[in-house]
């Protein structure tokens, strides 16, 4: 009898042009990320048609996204910031013993300097504040190596929140004359108090305040694909929460080391900080 009510189901859904609602699937249909071959962006790489089995793909021996799309399975691989300039490889595997590389020719792409004048203690830190930033650390490596099975239900990410975008992701920045990694994000100006929608549906797998990201939301879409919202001024979810695209999660704040309010807004995959515009719907407000 089930199968009976299913085949009406699909046969009811084909007419009006849709999916069967109740056949399941785990194909990514829409939203392919924008790919940009530099330190820093996004190669889409087909690895195989999707009705073979899917294969396992690594870059620098992290487990990359790996997507049903215009029925081809698709590598979705996240470009360090740290890479060299040149041909790259990534190592495609399909069961036992059988493995391939791809190469990629990463182009270069020269980032700016920005110098920031913040608070002393921000830069100098105290021992007690370098033991918590060290703790915290161990912590956010921890979350950051994540990796669930499930991928994502689409990659086409919405703005977290409105407001002029900077251009700051991969700025290599100066405070108070001292030199620190390179920006991991995109800044995104907004009052305090506005509120902060998730990008893409996703698991919170961290809700807490650190040091230097001050009142932090960290969200698993699945498949190393993780979203970071910082400097909040007030978090309205917790760790384990299941989070729909365009839910709330928090106001726009100005805690941990920041200038003034506004969203830090980061995007990870395969463990590589990747530039979040190319995740996002173009907007005319970008610096």
């Amino acid at each position: 009898m089930l199968h009976a009510h299913t085949d009406f189901a699909c046969r009811l859904a084909a007419l009006l042009g849709l999916l069967c609602p109740l056949l399941g699937s785990a194909a990514t249909t829409v939203g392919l990320p924008q790919p940009r071959l530099v330190p820093g962006g996004i190669a889409v790489i087909a690895v195989g048609p999707s009705s073979a089995a899917a294969p396992e793909v690594f870059q620098d021996g992290h487990r990359v996204l790996v997507v049903d799309a215009d029925s081809q399975w698709q590598a979705i691989v996240g470009l360090p910031l740290s890479l060299e300039p040149g041909e790259q490889f990534v190592e495609v595997r399909r069961g036992g013993s059988d493995k391939e590389k791809r190469s990629l020719v990463i182009e270069s792409k020269p980032y700016a300097t920005q110098a920031l004048t913040v608070e002393p203690k921000h830069v100098d830190l105290s021992k007690k504040d370098l033991a918590r930033y060290n703790k915290e650390s161990k912590r956010l490596a921890e979350l950051f190596s994540n990796f669930t099975a499930k991928p994502p239900p689409t990659l086409a990410f919405g703005a977290p929140v409105d407001g002029l975008r900077s251009s700051s992701f991969g700025l290599r920045r100066v405070f108070n004359g001292q030199s620190r990694n390179p920006h991991t994000g995109m800044d995104i100006a907004a009052a305090t108090g506005t509120p902060v929608a998730a990008a893409a549906a996703g698991i919170v797998i961290e809700a807490s305040n650190y040091f230097f990201n001050g009142n932090t939301v960290i969200i698993d879409h699945g498949q190393g694909l993780i979203s970071l919202y910082c400097h909040l001024s007030r978090i309205n979810v917790s760790a384990g929460q299941h989070m729909s695209q365009g839910q709330n999660l928090g106001l726009v704040g100005a805690t941990g080391r920041v200038t003034g309010p506004h969203l830090h807004f980061s995007v990870m995959l395969n463990h590589a900080w990747v530039d979040p515009e190319l995740f996002l719907p173009a907007a005319s407000n970008t610096e």
